[in-house]
């Protein structure tokens, strides 16, 4: 029995180690592949080895390479299924079942393409239809590399049932639906995104090597993680000392200092996390926050409340110089205050930060209750703890370490989960990304549009692309205070001069105090909306109006759009049209009236510009008032008819 058993544990493990034959990881059972294009299958096995894909009646037998890669071609095929694929070579045999020929889209992005189902209104309603849906996903799992990977990490297709379908995209998923219904196939999606992650993080870097714009910048990205770690330190002292000498703080030592001390720390915000402030992205340590509160005299005989929310991190808080709180509090963070703590006129509270979020889903130091949940109370008041007027400072006498992120360098994310994925055969991409360019709005209108070339180069194929414009999220502005967001929404727009583009406008259907609104469903149907007329080439399916021209003369602005053609309302009561301003030669904005005119177009004036050069809409972080509207309820997309200097202009990827 012994010998027996040792024979046959030698032969399996002469077999584990002979096993060579697999496909890339994209292929396994419940596949979806592309309808009425020609079907890549690869992978690797023995070098040399002759590899055989039979399919669907179709038979295809290739060679590997001196390094073991395959890759067989499937001839076009119709929508159908379900389909065997069976992959051999020599003995070796992978059998992948139930797998379909329909439409395969990619859905890419930061967060709010990442943003399940399960978050998202409707959720509970879809759990009744989702087993009927022939909807299936190919979640990327998140990796991040310096170098081309061959394949990805994992993963495998899931269909859409109660049990599944919550954890996936619910933009991909409702823009899935969509088609599913009217088109009647298998939608598969394959689903690579990533929170917070900027442009560059996608793009290749030989494609940034090539670019005037990113050249520069690409050259100087560094190649090991060593180098990584050293650049983000570097950056991390420039930034926290404005290039002045490291001076290592103490809690006593700052707590003594008046609050105008504080004015030469850089400006953070709160709630929020410091992975989003400036150059503190992935830095992992201690660190303190500052804010100067200016209190009326009376506040001296009061007690009051100090609450920071639910944030769960060790923390040491000092008023005017005394300390209030040592460490964490269980459950909310609140400190009962005595009178005689506050002071008339300016007052600084300071918070020594000695630990990150203690919940797992928290991402690195900061204050992250919610905004309505920060506060100090009196007897008759409540003072507002959130705004953008706070000051930060990292402690690194502490120890200290950065997490590698993707946005500590670029193309970290298209190295391990863009590439691995070409050549498979897609029908196009969605895509849903820009909150993290907003700062360098200007240069996206370069960044984006090489992104999306770059993608078409290496599939070599001018495939769709769709993306939805960033919603609403901030506050509401006037453009002589300028708007990043507004910037970024026209350069996102810019990228439609490419071919075989289109836009999800979704202002009107944002938060303003959230920058992950819930709304996913109309995001979604508006993305397939374009999808079925640019792509599949079916009438009937209304989009947002883009701005088309303005024609400045008898003291007003006449402005034309795309898509407007059936008419033009204004969702308000009274009738309104809002959202408008015009400016004169003096570059000047004011809120101007508008007008609605019989052939479809917006009639704009001002009485403070009687003549107007410049008209803007929707020009604001938040643009919440703007209420102009085709008549199949899509709404008109954020404009400008110039092109004067924004606050974004000027900063670019470093």
């Amino acid at each position: 029995m012994r010998i027996s058993f040792l024979s046959l544990l030698f032969a399996c493990l002469f077999f584990t180690a002979n096993a060579q034959l697999s496909c890339a990881k994209l292929f396994g059972d419940h596949t979806v592949l592309q309808r009425n294009q020609d079907v890549p299958v690869w992978g690797w096995s023995a070098k040399k080895a002759k590899v055989t894909v039979n399919f669907n009646g179709q038979v295809v037998q290739v060679r590997a390479d001196e390094q073991g890669y395959w890759k067989a071609v499937l001839k076009q095929m119709p929508a159908g299924g379900p389909f065997t694929m069976k992959v051999t070579s020599g003995k070796e045999a992978l059998v992948y079942n139930d797998v379909m020929v329909g439409e395969v889209w990619i859905c890419s992005g930061q967060s709010n393409m990442e943003f399940q189902l399960k978050n998202a209104y409707g959720y509970k309603a879809e759990l009744k239809d989702a087993a009927q849906l022939p909807i299936r996903q190919f979640h990327v799992p998140d990796k991040i590399s310096l170098t081309p990977e061959k394949d990805i990490s994992g993963g495998q297709w899931i269909k859409a049932d109660t049990n599944t379908v919550g954890d996936f995209t619910a933009v991909g998923y409702f823009f899935a639906k969509k088609l599913s219904q009217t088109l009647h196939v298998t939608v598969g999606l394959i689903n690579t995104s990533w929170g917070g992650t900027q442009v560059e993080d996608w793009i290749s870097k030989d494609a940034m090597l090539a670019s005037p714009e990113l050249g520069a910048a690409a050259k100087k990205l560094p190649l090991t993680w060593d180098e990584v770690k050293i650049r983000l330190d570097n950056q991390l002292k420039q930034y926290a000392y404005r290039g002045q000498p490291v001076v290592n703080y103490t809690p006593e030592q700052l707590a003594a200092e008046p609050a105008l001390f504080f004015a030469a720390w850089q400006n953070g915000n709160v709630p929020g996390s410091w992975e989003w402030m400036g150059k503190l992205y992935s830095y992992r340590g201690q660190g303190f926050m500052q804010k100067t509160i200016k209190l009326d005299s009376s506040c001296n005989k009061h007690t009051s409340v100090l609450r920071l929310g639910t944030t769960d991190a060790d923390m040491d808080v000092y008023i005017n110089g005394k300390q209030v709180q040592k460490g964490a509090l269980s459950g909310n963070f609140q400190v009962n205050l005595p009178a005689g703590i506050w002071k008339g006129g300016d007052n600084s509270l300071l918070i020594n930060l000695k630990s990150g979020q203690k919940n797992p889903a928290g991402a690195g130091t900061g204050i992250t209750g919610a905004g309505n949940d920060l506060y100090i109370r009196f007897a008759d008041t409540t003072v507002n703890l959130a705004d953008a007027n706070w000051h930060t400072m990292p402690d690194i006498s502490k120890p200290y370490h950065f997490d590698f992120l993707p946005n500590n360098t670029a193309s970290l994310l298209y190295n391990s989960m863009i590439s691995p994925l070409i050549p498979y055969a897609i029908a196009g991409a969605t895509w849903y990304q820009g909150e993290s360019n907003v700062d360098r709005a200007y240069q996206y209108k370069i960044s984006f549009p090489l992104m999306i070339s770059d993608w078409r180069n290496r599939w070599k194929q001018d495939f769709p692309f769709l993306f939805v414009q960033i919603s609403s999220f901030g506050t509401m502005q006037n453009s002589n205070a300028g708007s990043s967001w507004a910037e970024l929404r026209e350069a996102q727009n810019y990228a439609l001069q490419l071919p075989n583009t289109g836009t999800a406008v979704t202002t009107d259907i944002g938060d303003a105090l959230n920058i992950h609104p819930k709304d996913k469903l109309d995001v979604g149907y508006r993305l397939a909306n374009k999808a079925l007329v640019l792509t599949y080439h079916l009438p009937g399916f209304p989009e947002s109006p883009l701005y088309s021209a303005a024609d400045f003369s008898g003291g007003s602005a006449i402005v034309s759009f795309t898509h407007a053609q059936n008419g033009l309302i204004a969702k308000d009561k009274y009738g309104y049209v809002k959202g408008f301003e015009v400016a004169g030669a003096d570059h000047k904005f004011y809120y101007a009236q508008a007008l609605i005119t019989d052939d479809n177009k917006v009639k704009v004036w001002c009485a403070q510009v009687p003549q107007p050069i410049a008209v803007r809409y929707a020009w604001t972080d938040a643009p919440v008032e703007a209420n102009l509207f085709n008549k199949e309820g899509f709404p008109v997309s954020a404009f400008r008819s110039d092109n004067w200097k924004g606050v974004t202009e000027g900063k670019g990827f470093e």
